[in-house]
């Protein structure tokens, strides 16, 4: 998407984020999470784990994928067990990947 006038793509992913993180958080304080859809959020959450999936394994170390101040763990373990409940993925696979060479 780079030449022929089109913007780069990481200037328009910069602001999609900032404005995508900006209705997570109102809606987070609006306590109106109820009412985002299911569908959308599993969209969402599935196009960055792969695209931070890729740009994690094209770099030498990757970059933190949360920011730690601005989540708690428990919300990090809801999602970490709901996504491997999801891609039926158990502990003993885990274990697996975790220690894998780079």
């Amino acid at each position: 998407m780079t030449g022929g006038g089109a913007e780069p793509v990481g200037a328009e992913f910069g602001r999609s984020a900032e404005a995508l993180a900006g209705m997570a958080e109102r809606a987070l304080s609006a306590g109106a999470a109820s009412q985002i859809a299911s569908g959308d959020i599993e969209r969402v959450l599935t196009a960055m784990m792969k695209l931070y999936a890729a740009k994690a394994e094209a770099e030498a170390t990757p970059p933190p994928p949360v920011s730690a101040d601005k989540i708690t763990p428990t919300e990090v373990v809801v999602v970490i067990s709901e996504t491997m409940r999801a891609v039926n993925l158990n502990l003993f696979d885990l274990s697996m990947w975790y220690r894998r060479a780079r």
